[in-house]
């Protein structure tokens, strides 16, 4: 009886690999009378997808960039054909042409957890519109409209360090970081005040979701995807409950809401449409999602690395506390002294640098193009890395490193060379937000405390995300109680 129950899921799989042989061996045929970039599709199905997702995108765009070519080379990376285009020429041929030859695109893992970002909208018109309706939401993104969050932001950096630093000997600083950007996230999106609680289950639940970004969309028991979905099922229902909550709250006392949960609930977009709860859902469920690994990665290693070179934390507390003296007693921060933090930004700049909070993304082709003598189909994926430009010895001599000099006194990397929030028409749209909120959260953390990092060879995840493994944990040593 058992081997009967086994033999029908293993004949399921056998047919269904079978099957994709024969396509993958007939769309083989089909591309082999084009001209395209030397690589390798890997095995039927998996592609490369495997050595993509687990080697530090150094070491696989890198050892191909040497194998086949500097500039371009194909692989298929989770059952897609893919070109990666390399170098600054790559990066900028990709951001020159959006719109053009390239369309956004996301694995069909990151669609089906994020259910309406592949619901079919009645036209394109209808889904650029939803993007408008998000990028135009008032007082969200530019500098002068974030800036008014900075208040909140720093009462709640005051506190997470009053709650999970003061009077600790040692911290982990990485799942600290992820919990104080979902805290910042929560405010910012939903407007959720005061729930720690709340707090940490978005934490947990996201980072799940996140681990299932970008795998097979295999979803039975015992798979990274199957676990994601099952943490972005738990999280909808938390968003619809807040939505709820928001809904009921503003129905009962009139108030003005300010987050963009509430702009997408009260708003219509462009087309007159107001978006349904669920899709609202998904939407604040990407936004915080899609804000969350980056971030967390930028803290920790800013911590790492300045706990890792005391004579440059030094510098960057001297800058800080400059500022801290010019202001008075409860005096918040403001757009003028992130200004000043030329020194601290250089920093995280060269942090990013070295470890790039945004590895690579993807681009499907609308259109046959040519790059490089080669053709590129259409249909096709395109990918720029981060890992093709970040350390290019010409730009930036002896690359390896850590050298904040590098973006002292007004000194710029070459365009499309260090680019931690993307480039072009497509770039991070949260770039100030996320610039204020590592700002902010460093002036207050290195005005007040002192610390060495414990683990320095702390082992560092490969793939998209490489998150450090055990953690960064961190010797504490409190500076000034008073700041």
């Amino acid at each position: 009886m058992e081997i009967e129950n086994l033999f029908l899921p293993l004949s399921i799989i056998v047919s269904v690999y079978t099957l994709a042989f024969i396509f993958y061996t007939i769309r083989s045929k089909s591309n082999s009378k084009m001209n395209l970039p030397p690589g390798s599709f890997g095995w039927p199905i998996i592609g490369e997808t495997f050595a993509f997702l687990n080697e530090p995108q150094e070491k696989f765009v890198g050892d191909r960039m040497k194998k086949y070519s500097p500039k371009v080379f194909k692989t298929s990376i989770l059952d897609e054909p893919t070109a990666v285009l390399c170098g600054i020429s790559g990066h900028k041929f990709i951001s020159s042409n959006e719109e053009k030859l390239f369309l956004s695109w996301r694995p069909q893992s990151t669609q089906k957890l994020f259910r309406s970002s592949y619901q079919k909208a009645a036209s394109e018109i209808t889904k650029r519109a939803d993007s408008v309706h998000i990028g135009k939401a008032p007082g969200f993104l530019k500098p002068e409209a974030v800036v008014r969050y900075i208040e909140s932001m720093e009462s709640i950096v005051q506190e997470h360090l009053k709650v999970h630093w003061e009077g600790k000997s040692t911290v982990e600083i990485y799942s600290l970081a992820q919990l104080l950007v979902t805290t910042l996230s929560a405010r910012f999106f939903t407007g959720l005040q005061n729930n720690n609680d709340r707090c940490v289950k978005f934490a947990e639940l996201i980072n799940i979701i996140a681990s299932g970004l970008h795998t097979f969309p295999i979803n039975i028991p015992g798979t990274e995807f199957y676990r994601a979905m099952k943490a972005a099922e738990a999280m909808r229902k938390e968003v619809l409950l807040l939505i709820k909550e928001k809904k009921a709250a503003v129905s009962s006392s009139g108030a003005k809401v300010t987050d963009i949960m509430s702009h997408l609930l009260f708003n219509p977009d462009p087309t007159g449409r107001f978006i349904p709860e669920n899709e609202v859902a998904d939407k604040v469920m990407g936004l915080m999602t899609g804000g969350f690994h980056s971030p967390s990665m930028a803290t920790s290693f800013l911590i790492k690395f300045l706990g890792e070179n005391p004579k440059v934390c030094e510098k960057v507390r001297t800058e800080q506390l400059e500022i801290a003296s010019s202001k008075q007693d409860g005096e918040n921060l403001n757009w003028e002294d992130i200004q000043k933090m030329k020194y601290s930004w250089a920093v995280a700049l060269e942090v990013m640098r070295l470890v790039p909070p945004l590895q690579g993304t993807f681009r499907e082709v609308v259109t046959d193009f040519t790059y490089e003598g080669y053709t590129i189909p259409k249909g096709w994926k395109v990918y720029w890395s981060s890992s093709s430009t970040n350390k290019i010895a010409e730009h930036f001599p002896a690359p390896e490193e850590f050298d904040p000099s590098r973006f002292e006194n007004g000194k710029a990397a070459p365009a499309y060379s260090n680019i931690p929030f993307g480039s072009g028409p497509r770039i991070c749209p949260g770039k100030e937000y996320a610039r204020l909120q590592l700002m902010c959260f460093l002036h207050h953390v290195v005005t007040r405390y002192k610390w060495e990092v414990i683990n320095t060879k702390a082992k560092i995840a490969g793939g998209l995300n490489p998150v450090p493994k055990e953690g960064f944990h961190i010797r504490v040593q409190l500076y000034n109680k008073l700041a």
